[in-house]
């Protein structure tokens, strides 16, 4: 089908004719409509009877694709089933979309593609919405059926730009307002839904494909919410529950069904273990994309309660078993005591002793002594007997003494402590009398070792109040040996300054005057006398590069370094360093390149102090590269700037890299005293990057080459 674009007619301006009538009446009829399908159908209407469009089609943009609104003398079928993707760009229809103009299409060619109006010839205009040509508007008027002897290349009628012009205005207002009427309405529906989940205690979250929060409510923002103003122990608490939520999660997002599950997390601010119980349900959250709800409910005093009831049914059973088996664990406790334990009749008689005890009182347990052996038993005997009486002569229900008893396989005495107690019957009467004895032969030990520990420690106390007081003194001494030191630093730094000052005044002489004669102000040289003027200019410069070296890190040892804080373009400085570098770069036949990052911020800070530096890390990477590339890249985060000088020269071992930032130290001595140098200006480096804030970090291999980086902070602090 061919395709002629069509020049527009200027839009009308009413009159008092018929057509301002028609027209009139076409905008009143219109803003009568309130259905964006009812305006197309009116529009149509009127084209039929003002311009002779016997068939029509409208045509609007939905969701990046072309769908018909509206039709005039076609099927119902054709208008609700035409469907153009607009990402079909060489379609002719979304050209014609695209360029914003009408456009007629022949109906005598061939049919290059599908349309509604079938083959025969039909106008395409654009309706209004589109500001410019390539911009996508709010669809086409597709208009058959002109008058005849029109020709495809003719301009199209007033009344169809004009139509389509007022159609797309009043299409546009009405989807405007039918969005903001569905905006207000799901911001009132969403407000209600927060306001419900708000208001449940329960923690309720929906999350995403992925296991990203969508929205939570306050109990669930407890648990899995923190900012940087909490504490570094409750940001980890928050961390392992979203790491925990999430692990049991995934599990439950392919089941369709609802199924609980428990889950332990742990409480932020209490610190304390919290058990749920969680139900997940998969929901859509929008077209093509499922989330899931999360409800998560506290069953901890739930699981503690039934806990301790199953703890209360364990310890009844315990109860239980111990009442049955009173009468064995009371046995089995006296036998197994090691302490001597004695049961007594209310005559003072033995009724119930222990092994231990059988060793005391028993001639059986004696060894076969024989006389000895029963006499030390009944001795003993007597001895008990003696102190149990002295439980009777009292109101008191306990007795407490110490008593002395023979061992009857050794005939050692034997120190105890006795704990006597009565056993009252249920009519209070004095039934039985139990008796304890507790060895006490450690403790007598115990205590005699410890009085010796005392003695020692005491000893030990003064000749450590001794050497406290000989410390104390070797501190003062100290003490004044490094106010002595930091006094001798001061003079260090004061001296320096002065010498540095008074050594420049005569070396700028001698630097002029050697310039003034290289120039052959009193003379022309020769060229010998070149050479060696030329000799005495370079070591001149030289030594004063030196002094001004030791007088920069005098002014930083005595803090009387100043800064002049101002808005630096880092990518403007480095052009500066590059330029003053290009010297040592045409010496050399190594290639340089620069990386800046697109929109470095400007740097608050000391602009010939940074400058200073980057000059600085540049000669030495010019300088100790032979061969290779040396490169100088800049890039920037939310709070620093850095830039970074790389090159493949020789390298630093690790071992010196802790030193080359020391005052006169440099890594390789013999290729630095070739390269020259007097090993100050990384340690003068380093010290201004303090000054400002920043600092300089090295990354170097032996033979591969080095990389230093200067990291600033956007604004120096004061």
């Amino acid at each position: 089908m061919a395709v002629a674009r069509l020049r527009a007619v200027p839009t009308f301006r009413a009159g008092s004719g018929p057509g301002a009538r028609a027209r009139l009446a076409l905008v009143e009829a219109l803003l009568a409509e309130p259905d964006p399908r009812g305006c197309a159908a009116v529009a149509l209407a009127w084209l039929g009877r003002h311009a002779g469009a016997e068939r029509s089609l409208c045509a609007v943009v939905e969701d990046g694709t072309l769908v018909g609104l509206a039709g005039r003398g076609l099927p119902a079928a054709a208008v609700s089933g035409f469907r153009l993707d607009l990402a079909q760009r060489s379609h002719p229809l979304v050209l014609a979309l695209l360029a914003g103009e009408p456009v007629a299409f022949a109906g005598h060619a061939p049919q290059a593609f599908e349309s509604p109006l079938a083959a025969s010839a039909f106008q395409a205009v654009p309706l209004a919405g589109a500001e410019s040509a390539g911009e996508v508007g709010l669809g086409l008027l597709l208009l058959a059926g002109p008058r005849e002897g029109r020709r495809p290349e003719d301009p199209v009628e007033e009344e169809v730009t004009w139509a389509a012009e007022v159609l797309g205005v009043r299409l546009a207002a009405l989807w405007y307002r039918r969005a903001q009427a569905e905006e207000r309405r799901h911001r009132r529906e969403r407000g209600w839904l927060l306001g419900i989940i708000n208001a449940v205690t329960d923690p309720i979250l929906l999350t995403d494909a992925d296991g990203r929060i969508l929205i939570a409510n306050p109990g669930a923002e407890r648990l899995l919410s923190a900012d940087e103003k909490m504490s570094a122990g409750r940001r980890r608490a928050v961390a392992l529950n979203n790491m925990l939520f999430s692990a049991s999660l995934f599990p439950a997002v392919g089941e369709d069904a609802a199924t609980p599950q428990e889950l332990l997390l742990v409480d932020p601010i209490e610190g304390q273990d919290l058990l749920f119980e969680v139900m997940s349900t998969r929901v859509k959250i929008r077209r093509g994309e499922n989330g899931t709800v999360s409800v998560l409910r506290n069953v901890s005093d739930l699981r503690r309660a039934s806990e301790e009831i199953e703890e209360n049914y364990r310890r009844l059973r315990a109860a239980e078993a111990q009442t049955r088996a009173e009468r064995d664990r009371l046995d089995l406790i006296l036998n197994s005591a090691l302490d001597p334990i004695l049961v007594t009749d209310a005559e003072g008689k033995l009724v119930l002793m222990n092994p231990p005890a059988e060793r005391m009182f028993t001639v059986g347990a004696g060894g076969g002594r024989g006389a000895r052996s029963d006499r030390w038993v009944r001795a003993n005997d007597a001895v008990f007997t003696s102190f149990v009486s002295n439980l009777y002569t009292g109101p008191s229900m306990r007795w407490r003494g110490e008593l002395t008893l023979v061992d009857p396989q050794s005939g050692a005495g034997v120190p105890f402590e006795a704990i006597s107690g009565k056993i009252l019957s249920r009519q209070g009467e004095d039934t039985w009398t139990v008796t304890i004895l507790h060895d006490l032969t450690e403790a007598v030990e115990k205590s005699r070792l410890y009085e010796q520990v005392k003695r020692h420690s005491e000893e030990l106390r003064e000749k450590v109040e001794e050497a406290t007081a000989e410390l104390a003194e070797q501190n003062e001494l100290l003490r004044r040996q490094a106010l002595a030191l930091e006094q001798a630093s001061a003079m260090k730094s004061q001296f320096l300054a002065n010498v540095s000052h008074e050594l420049r005044t005569p070396l700028n002489a001698i630097l002029g005057y050697t310039q003034l004669m290289i120039e052959g102000v009193w003379g022309e040289l020769n060229e010998t006398q070149q050479e060696r003027q030329g000799r005495v200019d370079a070591n001149a410069r030289h030594l004063l590069s030196v002094i001004n070296d030791l007088l920069d890190i005098a002014r930083i040892e005595s803090g009387k370094m100043p800064i002049q804080l101002g808005l630096v373009r880092l990518p403007e400085l480095i052009d500066e360093v590059m330029a003053e570098v290009e010297p040592l770069i045409a010496r050399t036949s190594l290639t340089i390149d620069r990386d800046l990052a697109r929109g470095v911020p400007e740097l608050r800070t000391d602009r010939q102090k940074v400058k200073q530096v980057l000059l600085n890390l540049l000669s030495n990477a010019l300088k100790f590269t032979p061969q290779g590339s040396v490169s100088i890249r800049v890039g920037f985060d939310d709070r620093h700037v850095w830039s970074a000088v790389t090159d493949t020269g020789i390298g630093i071992s690790e071992e010196n890299q802790k030193r080359i930032f020391e005052e006169f130290a440099q890594a390789d001595s013999s290729y630095a005293r070739r390269a020259g140098g007097t090993g100050l200006g990384l340690s003068i480096c380093r010290r201004i990057a303090a000054l400002l804030g920043g600092e300089i970090t090295v990354v170097s291999r032996q033979g591969v080459g080095s990389t230093f980086t200067l990291l600033l902070p956007r604004e120096v602090e004061r």
